[in-house]
């Protein structure tokens, strides 16, 4: 069900709105809405000059003082993104796109609430805020005793396109990885006015999944970006979720081609329609780029050397992660998209190692699809995953580790790639990828750990607060034992040595070195 609130969010200027609506913020006074005791606002712009015209390709500004007082009823505009991909690019697009959502309870207490900000996933090419299943309505009812905001960025050739080597590119330094300094603007206006929501800017968790996750974890590394959240939740995505500088210019190079352009100044003559419209050619490799300045050469690197070891992390993955893109494709158009992926990120590899991929891909069982789906899965998604619990560890941080395994009631999904988000958001309605709800104690218990880490950076549950009146201990993940928090839907529990189970450690492990399978050269 598609419930977007859209509508135009003006300037109020005869004095006529609910008080106990509006918050101050550095630029305005924004006035919310209630429904059931909770407050959403709309539609907050966090920066200060939305990225259109000149600003196209530049790095987010600062928000400006304002004295105003302004709606802030609607959502706001999605960035231009792929609506074959994601919910949240069916609405309304365009540049000017960097907004936020705010959501409280009514609450009459002075207590400082602990705040988790969502980034949302879609491959950093589609998505966005206004998708129904990121309205935190009621997750909020359920847990008043925090806030949450949904921030937005930029995506696709807007958020992460490599522009310094083009003739006139000097001044675009920071146009390949855009979207995560959009990121890092939006946490530091969450930074600076949260409290005036009732938030602790003290107590920031950033949380994401997929591509959103992915931001989660290259956060930390963004010089200046860990004043801003102390902790990370990450669903199914990892600083694998990248591409090298050589990467990122060819991936620019198909895009002018495509236009028929050879400098910047041509790009910015062309409608930005145009230009989403042909980025179609770089669809799956429009990712944040490893440029050494943004982003270090090595992400993983980075984190077993403590760029990160004074944030809390939790983070897991789904069973069958690939299998839902095997849905999205249909069988036989996935086999064709995984047999050229293979073949060109298999050609850098040694005989040795691709025998290795080939022997795990032929031992799947199940349908014709399965091993290539169970591949991708481990390269994409689940080994990265405990690549990154073993580097955060070694570098001397915490990380609590998952492994999510419901199934969904639809077909080949099973349990695939974002379908943990209808539990996590408590929208059972929405089964778009579940075909089901499920069960309300596992789900009810799956947020509480979420909240409860956002809380205390610890997620495991006394009796007193777990759903069903009994403890649950989740422990850190080390390097000895390897414990991660299995989510079976009827029997929530710490297993040692899981990844022995879940990853192939001498067949597939070691693909990490070439991120992803890359280089996927754009095109394809």
């Amino acid at each position: 069900m598609l419930r977007a609130q859209y509508g135009v969010n003006k300037r109020i200027t005869d004095g006529q709105y609910d008080r106990s609506l509006a918050v101050r913020c550095v630029n305005g006074t924004f006035v919310g809405k209630k429904t059931e005791n909770i407050i959403a606002y709309r539609g907050i712009p966090f920066v200060g000059k939305q990225p259109v015209g000149e600003l196209r390709w530049k790095a987010p500004t600062e928000v400006v003082p304002d004295n105003g007082v302004y709606e802030a009823y609607y959502n706001a505009k999605s960035a231009y993104g792929n609506e074959n991909m994601e919910t949240g690019s069916l609405f309304y697009q365009g540049e000017d796109c960097l907004y936020l959502n705010v959501w409280k309870a009514d609450a009459g207490n002075k207590v400082k609430k602990p705040v988790m900000v969502w980034i949302h996933g879609g491959a950093f090419e589609a998505g966005g805020t206004v998708d129904p299943m990121f309205d935190c309505h009621n997750f909020v009812k359920e847990n008043p005793d925090v806030i949450v905001v949904t921030i937005a960025y930029r995506l696709g050739p807007f958020g992460f396109l490599h522009l310094s080597h083009l003739p006139d590119g000097k001044d675009y330094a920071d146009a390949q990885n855009l979207g995560l300094l959009d990121q890092k603007m939006a946490l530091k206006w969450v930074h600076e006015n949260i409290a005036s929501f009732g938030g602790d800017p003290d107590n920031v968790t950033i949380w994401g999944e997929s591509a959103g996750a992915g931001s989660c974890t290259m956060q930390p590394l963004i010089d200046g970006s860990q004043a801003y959240f102390k902790r990370v939740i990450a669903q199914s995505g990892s600083p694998n979720q990248t591409k090298s500088a050589s990467e990122g210019i060819a991936c620019a190079n198909a895009l002018l081609d495509a236009l028929g352009c050879k400098t910047v100044a041509d790009m910015q003559k062309i409608d930005a329609q145009k230009i989403f419209e042909a980025s179609a050619v770089l669809s799956m490799c429009q990712f944040p780029e490893r440029d050494g300045r943004i982003l270090p050469l090595d992400p993983y690197g980075a984190y077993a050397k403590g760029a990160a070891k004074n944030i809390e992390i939790l983070q897991g993955c789904n069973k069958d992660e690939f299998d839902f893109f095997v849905s999205g494709f249909g069988v036989e158009g996935f086999k064709e998209w995984a047999a050229d992926r293979k073949e060109r990120g298999l050609s850098n590899l040694t005989n040795k190692e691709k025998a290795l991929v080939e022997s795990f891909v032929s031992d799947a069982k199940g349908e014709s699809y399965e091993g290539d789906s169970r591949l991708f899965s481990q390269v994409w998604f689940i080994a990265p995953i405990f690549k990154l619990s073993d580097c955060q560890t070694q570098g001397g941080g915490k990380s609590y580790t998952y492994y999510f395994t419901p199934e969904s009631a639809l077909p080949i999904v099973k349990c695939g790639h974002s379908i943990e988000l209808a539990t996590v958001f408590n929208q059972p309605e929405i089964t778009f990828d579940t075909g089901r709800a499920f069960d309300e104690t596992f789900s009810k218990t799956m947020r509480k750990m979420w909240v409860q880490f956002a809380k205390t950076g610890n997620p495991s549950l006394s009796a007193s607060i777990s759903p069903d009146g009994k403890a649950k201990e989740w422990p850190l993940y080390d390097l000895k034992d390897r414990k991660v928090m299995v989510f079976d839907e009827f029997n929530i529990h710490p297993e040692k040595e899981a990844d022995k189970k879940i990853v192939d450690w001498d067949r597939t492990y070691f693909l990490l070195k070439n991120y992803m399978l890359l280089p996927v050269q754009a095109g394809k």
